[in-house]
């Protein structure tokens, strides 16, 4: 795995998944292995994805500092990786706790961000928690599920002696959207995965000034993604829309079906709209709650020309035609519902795009 040397001296690793520009991600946990991202449900076929070790995980050195691990002094080392990389600016995605890591690097760098995803990001950077009370009220949105009761159970038997490896195994079920064999099998290897000294650290006293945070947030120009699962109990969809306030200019997708690991619950569904939102020539327009993708090329004063591919076919097929059209026109290449980056709906019928 390539490395490189952070601020303190200390040796961080990333792997490179996918090909195409680089997408820096920034795994939560906290300090988890990036493993658990995988290739996020196949976004790595859109971009190259940069998964950041977080010093003491994975194949990064631990520090010589164990305060390093908080959250706010691990900001040096998301610039060191983008000096690293070479790049004037970034595309950087924050899972989870590393939403958190993301957000203080926006602050601190707003300059430096092209653009930002924050996937089922804790909020706690911008002073928007979820508490035990609240995590507790949300998860009985599955209280029709078979396992339920029995998690249940488990939930409001856990205490203060309670060791936290098996908090998270009884916590695991209400994380994702279904709690089927990938689910069971991806949250497996959480234990093995996680710097369980480094954990607590992360989210230690000092770590966050979330009234600075949000004032520092002003001066980000760059778009902000937020995605928020239906089924999540931290955030909820609530929660990640208060988050998305603190932004200038953002954008909330509410993935339905899905918990906090959303590429598990349903891969194509959350490939979508990152990768519409990573991709400069594409936009997005909501036609009756579903969000279509559409791709424009010529000058805004042309007449306009809406091009509408064939069944199995989606807005590329039309980049020949479109770039013809485009000297005399005002082009509309549109993925229909889903097809290629458009939203995937309960019917298929046409959409009036206009």
């Amino acid at each position: 795995m390539p490395q490189f040397t952070s601020y303190d001296g200390t040796a961080l690793a990333y792997r490179t998944v996918g090909e195409g520009e680089p997408l820096v991600c920034l795994a939560g946990g906290p300090m988890r292995d990036a493993a658990y991202l995988g290739d996020l449900g196949g976004l790595a076929a859109h971009r190259a994805l940069i998964l950041l070790d977080a010093r003491g995980t994975g194949a990064s050195a631990e520090p010589a500092d164990p305060g390093t691990y908080r959250c706010d002094r691990q900001v040096g080392d998301v610039e060191a990786l983008r000096l690293h990389l070479g790049l004037e600016r970034i595309d950087l995605l924050g899972h989870s706790a590393g939403g958190n890591l993301a957000t203080l690097y926006a602050a601190a760098h707003p300059e430096r961000i092209r653009s930002l995803v924050l996937v089922t990001s804790l909020g706690r950077a911008l002073g928007v928690g979820t508490t035990d009370e609240e995590w507790d009220e949300a998860v009985e949105i599955f209280a029709d599920r078979p396992w339920y009761p029995q998690a249940r159970a488990a939930l409001d038997a856990i205490g203060p002696d309670t060791p936290e490896a098996r908090v998270r195994e009884i916590t695991a079920p209400f994380a994702y959207g279904r709690w089927d064999a990938a689910a069971q099998d991806h949250a497996a290897r959480d234990a093995e995965q996680l710097n369980q000294q480094a954990a607590p650290v992360y989210h230690g006293e000092g770590a966050y000034t979330p009234e600075a945070t949000r004032r520092a947030l002003t001066a980000l120009t760059a778009p902000v993604l937020l995605l928020a699962g239906e089924y999540d109990a931290g955030p909820t969809p609530a929660k990640a829309a208060e988050a998305a306030a603190f932004f200038p200019d953002a954008e909330l997708v509410v993935l339905p079906g899905a918990g906090h690991f959303p590429w598990v619950d349903d891969a194509e569904a959350f490939v979508r709209p990152v990768a519409a939102f990573l991709d400069p020539e594409v936009r997005t327009v909501t036609v009756d709650g579903v969000r279509l993708a559409y791709r424009v090329r010529g000058s805004e004063d042309a007449p306009p020309v809406v091009l509408v591919h064939g069944r199995g076919e989606n807005s590329t097929t039309w980049a020949r035609i479109a770039a013809e059209l485009a000297a005399d026109h005002r082009v509309y290449a549109v993925d229909l519902r889903g097809h290629g980056l458009s939203d995937r709906p309960g019917s298929y019928g046409f959409d009036v795009f206009r």
